[in-house]
């Protein structure tokens, strides 16, 4: 590649000294066409049959499409009966307009008026090639040979579609100049306002004036001063409506769209997931959800971007990659450590303050606005920090784990996760969670208990407990007193062998709704040499539940100190 790079021409930008597009915002939905069944259909390696075409149809009515380009009927008889299918089996809601495209040429033009008979609603979309490149190496012309196809196949479509209105069809007339994007400008714009004059076009009945990025040639920035210039140009710009149709061979086509509404247009071309030729046309589903992030009402619904998924997937045997932007199976996944503890805090930040807007670091979107709440956020592999196997044990279990044992816990799951050398799953961080902590009935084992509970004069409680414990093979009394369960029980044990830690805090809480729930506590303990130890209790009791964390405590700092010697 080092001198491969010499033989390409580069793009030509336009002299712009003013523009106005940079300080504009989108405010608003753009007027949505998609174009999956017609250019998303013909990029497949096998293209869809007609229940494949007739279920993604009727996917994209439910998201709310308004403007279905269903194919290109003239080109074949699978292509035709497709379009009388859907008009003649009543398929078509009545707020939902059929789009069909043809080439600008005659033939063509009157199979494609044969098609559309008896449709109500009807986008007639036509097109020929208008840029630099094909007027030198396809048609051998100039700006006037291609002005004038253009100009013919208006003229054409506009005599052949008076009596087809007159039927009580709502047609409306398309046309794109293939490969705007490199097209000179004035060109382009003298072209089309002929093409405008040529369908009778006026304010009341407006031309769609489709100008695509047939293939991307050039940065976003540069689009847009193209559809600023092209629109400031245009004679009469209140005779048409600009669409957009971008492709993204630059990887650049969602940028392209949105710079180019803020240039002016009014309308974009797109498909599902950005299926379409080469690396694909503009993807419908980010453009929608980057305006639904910025607090815009898209005006399309995918609350249910799983479903819409499948539908796409087994309609179209592509694939959507996990890491599409919102419908990616990773996408909503951390597993960095820093990205799981600020997503930990977001978390509990919502559920504490009560905001009523969406503030969760690293997650632009709520997972559950598109219909992904019980999917996992953070899943956890060797990257994967202390609070994330925390997040874990909180969201899919209902635990939640004082802040301060997080560190100890997270070391456990990460040195299993470098152990397997591939991520946990959910199930085996509980798992690890039981056996380091609820398991930890060795050696200190609680046999019997009882606790006594009087209210002195000033309703001070008091409490006495007396219970029989067992070490390996000795079992052993003991008694004590306090101000309550967790008070009383380490008095009991002052002076025995076990005797040798301080009380830090304590933390519980129920595990599951109901009369069957479960209370679980969570002890933390300090021992003589200042060390910090954790232990879980779990039990029905909740008085029970702090002492077999108590025990849990004890049993696994005793387990340690025997396992380092």
């Amino acid at each position: 590649m080092k001198q491969g790079f010499e033989k390409y021409i580069p793009f030509v930008p336009l002299k712009r000294e003013k523009r106005s597009w940079p300080d504009r915002e989108l405010k608003k939905a753009p007027i949505w066409c998609s174009v999956d069944l017609r250019d998303g259909n013909q990029a497949l390696i096998d293209p869809m049959n007609v229940e494949e075409k007739l279920e993604l149809f009727h996917t994209l009515v439910d998201i709310g499409v308004k403007e279905i380009e269903v194919g290109f009927p003239s080109a074949s008889e699978v292509e035709f009966e497709f379009l009388r299918t859907l008009i003649d089996d009543g398929h078509v809601p009545d707020d939902v307009t059929l789009q069909v495209l043809v080439q600008a040429r005659p033939h063509l033009i009157t199979r494609t008026f044969e098609a559309i008979q008896g449709a109500k609603h009807v986008i007639f979309h036509f097109y020929n090639s208008t840029s630099t490149l094909q007027r030198k190496v396809v048609f051998h012309t100039d700006v006037a040979g291609v002005k004038k196809i253009a100009v013919d196949a208006a003229e054409l479509i506009y005599e052949m579609a008076q009596p087809v209105i007159a039927s009580g069809t709502d047609l409306r007339y398309e046309y794109s100049p293939e490969s705007f994007m490199g097209t000179e400008m004035d060109a382009a714009a003298e072209i089309c306002a002929a093409v405008l004059d040529a369908l009778h076009a006026d304010a009341d009945h407006r031309v769609i004036l489709n100008l695509p990025t047939t293939v991307e040639n050039c940065m976003p920035n540069y689009f847009a001063d193209e559809i600023e210039y092209f629109i400031e140009t245009l004679p009469g710009r209140e005779r048409a409506i600009i669409s957009l149709h971008p492709h993204n061979d630059r990887g650049e086509g969602v940028a392209t769209a949105e710079l180019g509404l803020l240039a002016g247009a009014d309308r974009v071309e797109a498909t599902l997931f950005g299926n379409g030729e080469r690396t694909g046309n503009v993807d419908m589903v980010t453009l929608a959800l980057n305006l639904f992030t910025q607090g815009v009402d898209p005006e399309l619904d995918f609350s249910h971007i799983n479903a819409i998924r499948d539908v796409y997937e087994r309609c179209t045997k592509m694939k959507v990659g996990p890491r599409q932007p919102y419908a990616g199976e990773l996408v909503f996944t951390a597993f960095s450590g820093s990205h799981q503890d600020a997503i930990n805090k977001g978390t509990q930040y919502m559920r504490q303050s009560g905001t009523a807007y969406w503030e969760i670091p690293y997650l632009p979107i709520d997972p559950a606005d598109v219909g992904r709440e019980y999917e996992p956020i953070v899943r956890i592999n060797s990257q994967s920090g202390k609070g994330g196997a925390a997040f874990i044990m909180q969201q899919n279990f209902g635990y939640d784990l004082p802040k301060a044992m997080h560190p100890e816990f997270g070391h456990i799951v990460q040195a299993e996760t470098e152990r397997v050398g591939t991520e946990l799953q959910p199930q085996r961080i509980l798992e690890l969670f039981q056996q380091n902590y609820i398991d930890a009935t060795a050696p200190y084992q609680l046999i019997k208990h009882s606790f006594q509970e009087t209210t002195d004069a000033s309703d001070k409680s008091h409490v006495r407990f007396t219970g029989t414990l067992r070490h390996t093979d000795t079992v052993f009394e003991v008694s004590g007193e306090g101000n309550g369960p967790i008070d009383a029980f380490f008095n009991a044990i002052h002076g025995q062998k076990m005797d040798r830690f301080a009380f830090v805090d304590y933390k519980e809480h129920a595990v599951s709704d109901g009369s069957d729930s479960m209370a679980v506590a969570y002890i933390h303990l300090r021992d003589k040499d200042g060390k910090d130890v954790f232990g879980v209790g779990l039990d029905h009791n909740i008085n029970l539940a702090p002492l077999r964390g108590i025990l849990s405590a004890i049993n696994r700092a005793w387990l340690a100190r025997h396992h380092s010697s």
